[in-house]
């Protein structure tokens, strides 16, 4: 969950993009389109649930990782771990 007021705000603009993007979808299966217009707008729906999914996973892993007597400043030595494992992690959200 996002705590710091940017990234909630960050997190809610993401969720009104997927809204928008949703409601688009929506109108275009009302509308008939073609498989290959929704399967592209599938796609981009997909990747903005995706983008978020890890910016929340992300924020989540640097607060598990902050050790208690450290909250507030996460060391350097965590962020290159944290940093370590959403490389690894973000190819296998796409």
């Amino acid at each position: 969950m996002p705590h710091t007021p940017e990234e909630k705000k960050r997190a809610v603009t993401r969720l009104r993009r997927i809204k928008g993007q949703t409601d688009a979808l929506i109108a275009a299966v009302e509308r008939g389109e073609e498989c290959g217009a929704l399967l592209q707008q599938l796609a981009a729906l997909r990747g903005a649930a995706t983008g978020l999914m890890a910016e929340v996973l992300e924020s989540h892993l640097r607060e598990t990782m902050a050790r208690p007597a450290e909250a507030a400043q996460v060391e350097a030595g965590n962020d290159d771990e944290i940093a370590a494992i959403m490389r690894v992690i973000r190819p296998y959200l796409k």
